[in-house]
């Protein structure tokens, strides 16, 4: 069992991606763990957090769920606080990194900012291993696909966090350092499904940057399989990414729009946004193999390659959100299988990526 009896700390716990994550570890499919920590600067999110557990505890026969206070514990920090770090990172055996700045306008108003999180964040944690020689296993930097090629600062600095731990393991041999790489995350915090729907409830327009821009979409649930897959199949310094669809962001708010009579308003480009995202680039496809149903970007660090096998290209061209891009009835299906579409909500079977 992959967590059984160990402590696993989650930076950035309260986000969308660290509560799913904290949830299906919670639910025991993968062994009990001894301990998760929730580690995260933003009270008020950590508070709600306890009292959904608290809830959940009554009304659950799951002894794991009733036993929740044994299992889950949250600490205020920030991982651009070195000594926060530390306390945190000393007891744990695996480490989630899902910290982050990641709203691209954002990022391009406040890149200092950017850096101390995603460049600064990463490097404690490092810094914390190498330095104390604690007992990590692993460690999982969760990045994304403006990190490939990137032309924004949120990208760049993911960039970089992904560099950090990937050389982390050349110092550091008794810990293991990965990554995973994704797109869009369907309706999570910031993202533009919560926007659109919001529009449509209060009658429009639905605003669009560009109807033919493209995106990577994937749910939290399959973005926590792909950090789960990495734990459990990424060699040392190896990338995960999903084999995820892309839409154009037109066809997206056609979808949720549907038979309504709503006008749609063109409002350009923001700051740093890209056409369309790459997630494996042209230079990284040499380097690229399958794992199972993932891609594994292998290091390019000559004294990490000798971990990996020798194993066959798994592409032959970068991987694009212009390439295979779903359809309109394809947006519709897969929007309304992750029960994102707006007749879903009004059904009261609102997804958990919403709540």
């Amino acid at each position: 069992m992959l967590f059984k009896d160990k402590t696993i700390l989650v930076t950035g716990g309260t986000g969308s991606m660290g509560k799913t994550f904290v949830h299906r570890v919670l639910s025991g499919v993968f062994g009990t763990p001894r301990k998760v920590i929730v580690f995260s600067r933003d009270e008020a999110k950590q508070h709600e957090m306890r009292v959904s557990y608290l809830n959940r505890g009554v009304t659950t026969d799951e002894v794991i769920f009733n036993n929740f206070l044994n299992i889950l514990e949250f600490r205020i920090g920030d991982v651009r606080d070195y000594a926060d770090v530390c306390s945190a990172v000393k007891d744990a055996d695996i480490v989630v990194n899902a910290a982050a700045l990641k709203q691209v306008p954002t990022c391009e108003y406040f890149p200092q900012q950017a850096v101390m999180t995603n460049c600064i964040g990463a490097y404690n944690i490092v810094r914390a291993i190498e330095v104390h020689a604690y007992p990590v296993d692993t460690v999982i930097g969760v990045s994304t696909d403006k990190a490939c090629k990137p032309v924004n600062v949120m990208g760049m600095s993911k960039a970089m966090q992904e560099r950090i731990f990937i050389a982390a393991n050349i110092l550091n041999r008794k810990t293991r350092f990965v990554c995973v790489r994704y797109g869009n995350v369907l309706a999570s915090r910031g993202s533009v499904i919560p926007l659109f729907l919001d529009q449509i409830r209060t009658g429009g327009p639905v605003t669009i940057t560009a109807p033919e821009m493209t995106r990577f979409l994937l749910s939290l649930e399959q973005a926590v399989d792909t950090v789960i897959t990495a734990f459990s199949d990424a060699r040392r310094g190896e990338t995960m990414v999903p084999n995820a669809p892309s839409a154009t962001v037109e066809n997206l708010a056609r979808a949720l729009i549907g038979k309504r009579s709503m006008a749609m308003k063109n409002v350009g480009v923001r700051p740093g946004e890209k056409m369309h995202e790459i997630m494996i680039s042209e230079e990284e496809v040499h380097h690229c193999v399958r794992r199972g149903d993932y891609y594994a970007i292998q290091p390019m660090l000559p004294e990490l390659r000798e971990d990996v096998a020798d194993e066959p290209n798994a592409l032959a061209t970068e991987f694009s959100s212009a390439d295979n891009i779903l359809d309109l009835d394809g947006t519709v299906e897969l929007l309304h299988r992750h029960r994102l579409l707006p007749e879903d909500v009004e059904q009261g079977v609102e997804s958990e990526l919403l709540r």
